[in-house]
């Protein structure tokens, strides 16, 4: 019973670290003035509206049978939580090393509230745009909150594993922080956010069907439109994929936290 006990109040404590850490990085990313911590909705939602009129004005309404605003809306809010976790979550260990003076506070919980604040944020952002387009309807009702849900957790799973990877291993070394945005554009294609698989012929269809983002982006716009436009997605290769960049990651943390120098 008291190691139950125990066990409940580091879990309490913890909580309240990643609350503190949360708080602390709206302050810092956006201070006390004009709408402060909204710019973390503000920002992705003003990327992923820009692309919108501008995909509208080149495509029209429709691209190869799907309406151009949610595709754009689906693909760039996914696309904006890949991009956003990786680049926070470069050198974050170094960066923040003077609040591992608190013994409360791992490299852990830097990424930890990191992570959760891009995922939430950039989610809000989704919605936000999602309603009043809704309201004026430009887009139609989503079809499965749940498979779209699910696909979001899986998709932030997955790009968190992948981040956590990418900021151990500049942190041993910096040489490799120089590869990361070269990678990361040449991966664009892999992400899915900007087709639909079933435009591809089907060798390119098998292709991409090997990134697990692809499959996010899938997933994330089945629940969207629903049987109305055909998607290509599988769950447990996405959760796998998820699970296994976790698992460096994590694994990579103890051997990052060695090379961290406190200032």
């Amino acid at each position: 019973m008291a190691q139950l006990d125990m066990a409940i109040a580091k879990i309490r404590w913890k909580r309240r670290t990643i609350n503190a850490l949360l708080i602390r990085e709206l302050m810092q990313r956006f201070g006390h003035g004009n709408i402060g911590f909204m710019w973390l909705v503000g920002e992705p939602l003003i990327l992923t509206l820009g692309v919108m009129i501008a995909w509208s004005f080149i495509y029209g309404e429709e691209n190869h049978g799907v309406k151009v605003i949610p595709l754009v809306l689906t693909g760039y809010s996914m696309l904006t939580v890949w991009r956003h976790m990786v680049a926070r979550f470069t050198h974050c260990f170094r960066h923040n090393s003077g609040l591992l003076f608190h013994r409360t506070v791992r490299p852990i919980d830097i990424l930890i509230a990191r992570g959760l604040l891009e995922c939430i944020g950039t989610l809000i952002a989704f919605f936000v745009a999602y309603v009043p387009l809704r309201l004026l309807e430009y887009i139609t009702p989503i079809d499965d909150y749940l498979v779209l849900l699910t696909a979001w957790f899986l998709m932030c799973a997955l790009t968190f594993g992948v981040a956590l990877t990418i900021s151990c291993l500049t942190e041993l070394s910096d040489t490799l922080e120089r590869f990361v945005q070269p990678i990361m554009y040449l991966l664009l294609p892999l992400t899915g956010a900007f087709y639909m698989v079933s435009w591809l012929p089907e060798t390119a269809r098998h292709i991409v069907l090997l990134s697990p983002m692809v499959h996010a982006n899938e997933m994330f716009r089945g629940g969207f439109f629903g049987a109305e436009v055909p998607t290509y997605w599988d769950v447990s290769y996405l959760a796998l994929w998820a699970l296994a960049t976790n698992a460096v990651g994590w694994s990579l943390v103890r051997k990052a936290q060695d090379h961290i120098e406190i200032e």
